[in-house]
């Protein structure tokens, strides 16, 4: 199987300008920034609830502790959020009802959460409405660590923050291109 296509600063705008002209805008940003910025699984982004990301005053997390059954493998384990991603998070949750921490985080037009399922089927659909070739579900996973990569951040690093158990999983996720090349020859 092909592995995910990883994207360029440049087509993750042009996915995001899509995302802003359609149906449930901010809901679709967050989920696609969760996978691009927080390098989660669409497993683990269809298991989120309210309470695992907002505190009891209202404001996001900078961590969120993931239980084992709502991450592949079923280990447990922390998944740090940017600043950036915490806005995206925090203008997501303004325009819905938190009140209940139980209730996924988001969730369909049914009011009910996400399966992974339709979110692989949602992301593949809007990767090929966009017109970009190759992605797929597993695309802001693979963006994520390829982009933490090209700005020097170590594979042990990368390892833990994808919560793979094993580091050559993780490299496999690294795409290697023409600007990392580059940088690496200008060491010398």
């Amino acid at each position: 199987m092909a592995k995910a296509k990883t994207l360029t600063d440049k087509e993750l705008r042009k996915v995001l300008a899509y995302i802003a002209v359609r149906k449930h805008a901010a809901r679709n940003r967050a989920m696609l920034l969760m996978t691009h910025w927080a390098g989660c699984r669409v497993g683990t982004v269809a298991a989120l609830r309210i309470g695992d990301v907002l505190n009891s005053d209202g404001t996001i997390k900078p961590e969120v502790r993931l239980a084992p059954d709502q991450a592949k493998g079923g280990r447990a384990y922390t998944l740090f959020l940017c600043d950036k991603l915490r806005k995206e998070l925090a203008a997501y949750t303004s325009s819905i009802d938190v009140s209940d921490s139980a209730k996924p985080l988001f969730f369909t037009q049914k009011r009910s959460g996400f399966s992974s399922n339709t979110l692989c089927q949602y992301f593949w659909w809007l990767y090929r409405q966009v017109g970009i070739d190759g992605a797929s579900s597993h695309t802001g996973r693979r963006s994520f660590i390829t982009n933490l990569a090209n700005k020097g951040i170590g594979v042990r690093v990368l390892q833990s923050l994808a919560n793979h158990s094993s580091i050559s999983t993780t490299q496999a996720y690294i795409d290697v291109n023409d600007g990392m090349l580059r940088k690496a020859v200008e060491l010398l």
